[in-house]
């Protein structure tokens, strides 16, 4: 059979649902907000970064009052549509983050690694499990001249303190067998994965029982100053709180200046039914993570249930950067997904999709997190994370609130933190 003719009847029953929040044991969704309420802090976003905030704000002063606010349910936007990869890095990795910051880099990644100790460290002390597995990722070269880009990736690992094994062709398909691969490099240190949708639920959760008050269902539509704080208008009612940390993401912006440096870029998964036996075909006994090495690449992994979670390739901007629901699914995009599935993996023909879907990447110029204040610094945000979020969250949240709190300390002297990236042009 043709890979498009196998592409078609593999796509023929997938459903636009999302993965990991298309649960059984999803929770109930807290009530909205109804009229008027004060807080200490307000978070607006119920995503990684707010749910962070609001559980780092809890654990350092159990008596302080936080309102975390989401205009969907938590866990709805990127945090609940990515791959659950989650890499000790700050900078969408150590090649990038010494193009950007070369002169922090040992900073930043000792900040790193202690950062996903820190997640690691509190997904047990809160019981959250978010099914974290330090299995590594492997980057897998499926073109002649991507087999030394990886190497050279390998030493350069390696030099700044990680644990990373270059592989031969014969090695990476010893690990995961594709007759596309050519080599590979495994980095076995400091990546995880994890179920986002479990993830982002735990947080919640353990926020909840330390007495966050979250209102889902609650879009904030205003924020302006008020005295010596902040009001945060809702359709159901209004937030006065002290200090604010915007989370919202690639959402449009409640400061506009935000939207100076993001672009909404779309990106799409398909996710295989459970595989059952013919996992044997593939090997992937050790269930690392894994992605090409392209410009346009994939990343995939396996499912508790033994599914395959694969995305990437296309990165879809629309004119006018638009976001919305009408977006979650793309017959061409999906299409094109379910055909280099095929070819990756032609030893699973036959094998049907059940779940497509897609969502926003809060794209910013340099592919990572940055950082900024409004309100005489009453407001601080955190964005730009470019799909590598998933850990560095919580240091972005980190961040935010020691923005608006004046406890940044030597963070403060960062690059990261105190210079933003290049803006995109005008449409």
């Amino acid at each position: 059979m043709p890979v498009s003719d196998g592409a078609s009847a593999a796509l023929a029953e997938a459903e636009p649902r999302l993965f990991w929040l298309d649960r059984d044991d999803v929770p109930e969704p807290a009530s909205p907000l109804e009229g008027d309420a004060e807080a200490d802090l307000a978070i607006v976003g119920g995503g990684f970064t707010g749910l962070w905030a609001a559980l780092l704000a809890k654990e350092a002063e159990p008596a302080r009052e936080v309102v975390l606010l989401e205009a969907e349910t938590c866990g709805f936007g990127a945090s609940g549509r990515n791959g659950g990869f989650l890499e000790a890095s700050l900078t969408h990795g150590l090649s990038n983050g010494l193009g950007h910051f070369p002169g922090d880099i040992d900073r930043l990644l000792e900040l790193g690694r202690a950062n996903f100790a820190g997640i690691a460290a509190t997904l047990e002390r809160h019981a959250i499990d978010a099914r974290f597995a330090p299995v590594g990722a492997i980057a897998v070269a499926t073109r002649s001249h991507e087999v030394e880009w990886l190497r050279d990736e390998a030493e350069l690992l390696r030099e700044h303190g990680e644990d990373a094994v270059f592989l031969d062709r014969e090695a990476v398909r010893a690990e995961v067998d594709s007759p596309t691969y050519l080599a590979g490099t495994w980095q076995r240190s400091n990546v995880a994965l994890v179920d986002p949708g479990r993830l982002a639920w735990g947080l919640r959760r353990a926020a909840l029982d330390l007495g966050v008050r979250v209102h889902e269902r609650t879009r904030v539509e205003g924020i302006e100053e008020a005295g010596a704080g902040v009001a945060l208008a809702a359709p159901g009612g209004r937030v006065q709180a002290r200090r604010v940390v915007l989370a919202s993401g690639v959402y449009p912006p409640l400061v506009r200046e935000i939207r100076r440096y993001v672009a909404p870029v779309y990106d799409y998964v398909l996710v295989t039914e459970p595989l059952g036996d013919r996992l044997g075909a593939l090997g992937w006994r050790r269930r690392q993570g894994l992605a090409d090495s392209g410009n346009r690449f994939h990343y995939y992994r396996l499912t508790d249930d033994d599914r395959i979670v694969w995305g990437g390739y296309e990165a879809v901007y629309r004119f006018g950067g638009p976001v919305g629901s009408r977006y979650d699914s793309d017959d061409t995009t999906h299409r094109l997904l379910a055909e280099n599935f095929f070819r990756t993996f032609p030893q699973l023909e036959g094998i049907r999709f059940t779940h497509r879907f897609g969502g926003a990447i809060d794209t910013s110029s340099r592919f990572c997190a940055f950082f900024g204040t409004k309100l005489g610094g009453r407001l601080a945000y955190a964005a730009g994370y470019t799909g590598l979020g998933v850990g560095a969250t919580r240091f972005g949240a980190r961040v935010a609130l020691g923005l608006v709190d004046g406890t940044l300390g030597d963070l403060a002297e960062l690059e990261l933190v105190r210079r933003k990236p290049v803006p995109y042009p005008p449409e």
